[in-house]
C-alpha cells in the first residue's frame, strides 16, 4: 500500500491532546514518528485519562491519539539526553512539539537552537496562546478557547447558558492545522534546504474557526446569535425538524432543494404562501415556518422522511453517539478498524479520513513508554552496553 509520508521522520515531543491528534496523521500517511516520553515522569499524561485503562501505562484514550507511533523514553533535560535529541533531529525533517508557549524556547526545540544540527529542520510549535506576548507561559486548554472566542456563545438554544462543543473540536484542529504547517514547511526545507519554526495556536485556531460570521461583524457590525432548533444563521429552512420518533437535520439551501421539500412533504401550497416565497421571505418568517413543518413533519418517522429525501434533499438523522456508532453506514465505509492489543485483544478505532488511492490507511497499537527506546538507540548506533548505562543514569 501508498503511504505519502513514507521516509519523512517528525520527533515529537508531544503530551495528551493536539499534539498526538496531530501527529497521528502523519503517522497514519507512513511517516516515522517518534514520540519522545520523559520516563521520570511516565511519559505522556494521556496514557492514565480514565475511565478506560488498558493496564499499566496506558489507555483507550491513550491508544485514540497515538497509534502507528514509536516511542522514545528520553529525559531531554539530561545533558546525555539532549545529545540523544540532536543525534534524532539530525536524521529528521520535523519537530513538533504542543507545550505551553514558553517552553519551547527553555528546552531549545526552536529553530534557532536546532539549525546548527541540521539546518533542514522544520520546528512545528503548537501551544495554547503562541510563543510570543502577554500570554506565552500561560495554560491553556480547548475548552477554555471555545469560552473565550464565542464558540460557547453560538452553541445551544436562545436563552439558555453558553454551552460548550459536544467534542474537543478546537484541540483536533489545531492538531490537524498545525500539521498542515509542518509538512508545507518540510516541503520548502527540501526544496530549499533551510528549514524554520511554524507556529499554530489554540486561540488562533479557534478564533479563525469563527469565518464568515466573524467576517459579517468585522465588515458590518452583524452580530451572529443563537437561533432555535440549531439553525443556519441566514439560510432557511436548514435545522432540526420534530418527526414522529425522533429529530430531523434539513437544509433546503437552495430554492431547488426548498421546492424538493414542499413537494416531498406533499404541501406545494406553502411553496407558494408569500411568507415563504423565497429566501429572503423565509429568513424572515422563520419562526412561522417551523410550526408548520413540525406538524407535517409530525405525521411519520424519521426512517420514513429518510426515504422520502434521501438522495434529493440535504437530510440526516440526528442520532445519539451509540446510534452514530452502529450505524450500517460506516461498516461500507469502512470507517472502523481494529488491531490486537495485550491487555484488550482487539481495540477497535476509528479509521483516519484520509483514503489514499481508494484505501484506508493501516492501523497498528500506539507504543508501549520507550517501547523502541533500544531500537531507536541502535539505528543511532548505541550497543546494547551503552543503552543499558544510558538507563541505569535514568537518561531513557
Amino acid at each position: 500500500m501508498r503511504r505519502p509520508l513514507t521516509g519523512v521522520r517528525i520527533v515529537a515531543v508531544e503530551h495528551y491532546g493536539a499534539g498526538p491528534f496531530g501527529s497521528m496523521h502523519l503517522a497514519d500517511l507512513g511517516a516515522d514518528v517518534i514520540k519522545v516520553e520523559n520516563p521520570t515522569v511516565g511519559g505522556d499524561t494521556s496514557r492514565i485519562v480514565g475511565p478506560h485503562l488498558l493496564g499499566e501505562g496506558d489507555s483507550e484514550f491513550f491508544q485514540t491519539l497515538n497509534r502507528n507511533k514509536r516511542s522514545l523514553s528520553l529525559n531531554l533535560k539530561e545533558p546525555e539526553g539532549r545529545r540523544i535529541f540532536e543525534q534524532l533531529v539530525a536524521r529528521a525533517d520535523g519537530v513538533a512539539n504542543n507545550l505551553r508557549g514558553d517552553q519551547p524556547e527553555k528546552l531549545k526545540l526552536t529553530y534557532e537552537h536546532l539549525k546548527s544540527t541540521n539546518p533542514r529542520i522544520v520546528c512545528a510549535h503548537m501551544s495554547a496562546y503562541g510563543r510570543t506576548g502577554s500570554r506565552a507561559d500561560w495554560p491553556g486548554y480547548d475548552y477554555l478557547m471555545q469560552g473565550e472566542t464565542g464558540f460557547m456563545f453560538l452553541t445551544g438554544e436562545p436563552g439558555g447558558p453558553p454551552t460548550r462543543m459536544g467534542l474537543s473540536i478546537v484541540d483536533w484542529m489545531t492538531g490537524v492545522t498545525g500539521m498542515l504547517g509542518l509538512v508545507s514547511g518540510i516541503l520548502s526545507a527540501r526544496a530549499t534546504g533551510q528549514g524554520g519554526d511554524i507556529d499554530v495556536s489554540l486561540f488562533d485556531t479557534a478564533l479563525f474557526q469563527t469565518s464568515y460570521p466573524a467576517v459579517w461583524y468585522l465588515n458590518e457590525k452583524d452580530k451572529t446569535t443563537r437561533l432555535p432548533r440549531s439553525a443556519h444563521p441566514s439560510l432557511v429552512p436548514s435545522q432540526l425538524y420534530t418527526a414522529k420518533d425522533g429529530w430531523l437535520y434539513i437544509m433546503a439551501l437552495t430554492d431547488k432543494f426548498w421546492r424538493l421539500v414542499v413537494e416531498g412533504i406533499g404541501r406545494p401550497d406553502i411553496g407558494l404562501n408569500p411568507d415563504f416565497i423565497d429566501f429572503g421571505a423565509r429568513r424572515k418568517n422563520r419562526d412561522k415556518l417551523t410550526p408548520v413543518l413540525d406538524a407535517v413533519f409530525a405525521e411519520r418517522t424519521v426512517k420514513e422522511w429518510l426515504e422520502v429525501f434521501i438522495g434529493k434533499v440535504p437530510v440526516a438523522p440526528v442520532y445519539d453517539l451509540d446510534q452514530a456508532l452502529e450505524n450500517p453506514f460506516l461498516v461500507e465505509r469502512g470507517a472502523i478498524q481494529s488491531y490486537p492489543h495485550p491487555k484488550k485483544g482487539e481495540l477497535k478505532v476509528l479509521s483516519n479520513p484520509i483514503r489514499v488511492d481508494g484505501d484506508r490507511m493501516p492501523v497498528r497499537r500506539a507504543p508501549g513508554l520507550g517501547e523502541h527506546t533500544d531500537a531507536i538507540l541502535g539505528e543511532l548506533g548505541y550497543d546494547p552496553a551503552a543503552i543499558a548505562g544510558l538507563r541505569r543514569k535514568g537518561v531513557v
